[in-house]
């Protein structure tokens, strides 16, 4: 730093203490301070450039994910302004970057539209880097200005001259405050991936440069979101031709609705304001789905034939919904959000205009294309009834309960006698012979065990009352004891609050657990809303030498015992399965409180961003499509030992 970098006058931007409390509490503007917190740094930068194409000035942005886990953010847009700002006398580069709510959405060509919360995204990225430099080409001159933890260290300065226009953000996440600084590359290109199809046109470029040789991918999509549906159905069945698309405005809302029926059980719907992806939903998507339930509802009753069959009643939004694929995108002047992540779009008056707006363009499609919407709503009848026939069959077990209550299924559940819940732990097992072996060895008292016979169905191809004519997990609704189905679940009746999911440390263990997250995600998710579901942990090898015995859960561990021991005598059993531990081992090793070692399901409201990407894993690991599933081993084998449950 050079002697007039080091004078330079802080006191002259108050905006300097509002950095200071975003260091002192950064999980209130970036939600977190893990990976999904350090790639919305990125996602922030990048914000505000597609908010120069959205405003129509903006045709490429570039990101390079840079050596020394910097990243480099390049846009052609008009350039931040660089003139003294007239109320804080310094360079308007310096107020954008260091004051809240400031950004380049004021004075000198503000936007109608933008992805940002006011500015927030960039001064806290700035106050959140360990240094982060700006380069702005504008009016045919370049400006420059560093930031150190978010302070200048010198005023912004003219470097040259120019003949384009744009801005150049480069910064380094502050180590001190992030759990890791290492991006991901997926993440980042699923980000871009997303942005280029909500813009028609833009071009978005990806580079990493971390190693040689440098990789490189470039986005751009001419069809906009209708491409984006169609990449989301893959090789899904449609049941239409075309892909449903309308657009339109109503006030001072904009949107875009893409959307396709499969012969798929589930919904796969992504939402996004101003360009932003809204997980968690809010009023757009509840607009949209009481316009689609209400809309086909009155074309059914125009339709004679159609009405006969579903015997006087109406479809429900579960039964419109299934098979459906969908991309909403609206564009609002003034954004409000459940949080700084932005993750549920909150504007009241959004609702009832989208739905308005859905209802209209809809209904004119449904008027114009009646040979694209009759089998989608056939589908839809279907879904009627075979949720029709799964209320029978859930009213089946529910009457089966009392079984329950009066001593358990014989040669299925063994109970314990406990009957708090809060102290209850009901162990999932797989195979009798492993069941045999966890209940001599369980405490009775507050251990129950349910042994599994093979794999249950996968959930993901059936429809509810499929599901339920599989006895393995009949048998499991009924021992559970909330219900199936996320919205008829009543927790109140649940009889254990730790569920334990006990396999084998091998291939067929791995697919019956993954069945068994599959079914509790999608047919139980309180469960896993409530953090009531674990994972246990075996070990894989017991190492004997001598009279010492000491077990192993990994193959490195393993390794460091036969290194301890460094013998000839060492002797290295390894478990092929649970079955083979006697009721002893069993205990000491994966059941006894004080000893085991469990992996806890991490609540979904606890994973964000991630969110997404899990149910799309889901679909891709579960689903019939091969292709994609293919894809997804080949990319991520080498990951699998790490994989965060």
């Amino acid at each position: 730093m050079t002697r007039t970098e080091q004078k330079y006058d802080e006191s002259k931007i108050t905006a300097l203490k509002g950095l200071e409390a975003v260091r002192k509490r950064p999980g209130m503007y970036i939600g977190t301070q893990d990976a999904s917190g350090l790639h919305k740094m990125v996602y922030e930068v990048v914000d505000n450039a597609v908010d120069e194409a959205m405003a129509g000035y903006a045709h490429h942005v570039i990101v390079r994910m840079l050596p020394d886990n910097a990243i480099e953010v390049e846009d052609d847009g008009r350039g931040i302004p660089t003139g003294i700002h007239p109320t804080e006398k310094v360079s308007t580069i310096e107020v954008v970057m260091t004051m809240l709510h400031a950004g380049s959405k004021f004075g000198d060509g503000g936007y109608k539209i933008s992805g940002g919360l006011h500015g927030v995204g960039v001064s806290v990225v700035n106050a959140l880097s360990d240094w982060l430099t700006v380069e702005v080409h504008r009016d045919g001159q370049v400006h420059t200005q560093r930031f150190e933890r978010g302070k200048p260290t010198a005023p912004a300065k003219q470097k040259g001259k120019t003949t384009r226009t744009g801005t150049i953000i480069r910064f380094k996440p502050d180590s001190s405050i992030f759990t890791t600084i290492d991006f991901k590359y997926g993440l980042l290109h699923q980000r871009l991936e997303e942005m280029a199809y909500l813009n028609a046109g833009l071009k978005m470029e990806l580079r990493d440069e971390r190693k040689t040789p440098h990789k490189k991918e470039v986005f751009q999509f001419q069809g906009g979101i209708k491409e984006f549906v169609e990449k989301l159905l893959q090789k899904k069945q449609k049941l239409h031709k075309h892909i449903i698309f309308f657009e339109g405005k109503n006030d001072h809302l904009m949107g875009e609705f893409a959307l396709a029926y499969t012969d798929s059980q589930s919904e796969q719907i992504f939402c996004f304001t101003n360009g932003i992806n809204n997980l968690l939903g809010g009023t757009h998507l509840e607009g949209f789905r009481t316009a689609l339930t209400r809309t086909l509802n009155e074309y059914l009753k125009k339709d004679e034939g159609m009405k006969k069959k579903l015997a006087g009643t109406t479809l429900s939004g579960d039964d419109v919904r299934e098979g459906l694929v969908a991309v909403l995108s609206v564009k609002v002047p003034e954004p409000q959000f459940n949080s700084q992540t932005k993750e549920k779009l909150v504007n009241a008056e959004v609702k009832g205009l989208v739905q308005q707006l859905v209802g209209d363009k809809l209904s004119l499609f449904l008027e114009e294309n009646p040979g694209e919407i009759k089998p989608i709503l056939e589908k839809c009848i279907l879904s009627f009834r075979a949720r029709e026939a799964a209320r029978k069959a859930r009213e089946l077990v529910t009457k089966r309960k009392g079984v329950l209550e009066s001593g358990g299924l014989p040669g299925k559940l063994a109970d314990c006698s406990e009957k708090n819940p809060e102290l209850c732990e009901l162990f999932l097992v797989e195979g009798d012979s492993a069941g045999g072996s966890a209940k001599q060895g369980r405490n009775r008292n507050f251990q129950a065990i349910l042994p599994l016979k093979g794999k249950i169905l996968n959930v993901i191809k059936g429809n509810d009352d499929k599901i339920l004519e599989n006895e393995e997990i009949r048998t499991l609704v009924t021992a559970i004891g909330i219900g199936f189905g996320n919205e008829a679940l009543d927790l109140s009746r649940l009889r254990y609050h730790k569920i334990i999911i006990m396999t084998d440390a091998d291939i067929d263990g791995s697919h019956i657990r993954t069945l068994l997250l599959t079914f509790f995600y999608k047919k139980m998710r309180p469960l896993v809303d409530n953090a009531y579901l674990y994972i246990a942990q075996p070990p894989l090898y017991l190492i004997k030498n001598g009279k010492e015995s000491q077990y192993a859960f990994t193959d490195a561990e393993k390794d460091r015992l036969v290194k301890k021991y460094n013998s000839d005598k060492t002797i290295i059993q390894r478990y092929k399965g649970l079955g083979e531990m006697n009721p002893e081992q069993l205990w000491e090793t994966t059941m006894d409180p004080e000893k085991r070692v469990m992996l806890k399901v991490r609540p979904l409201a606890e994973m964000g961003k991630e969110l997404a990407v899990i149910d799309r894993t889901f679909e891709i690991l579960m689903g019939d499509d091969v292709e994609p599933r293919r894809r997804f081993i080949e990319q991520n084998a080498s990951l699998v030992a790490n994989l965060d449950l």
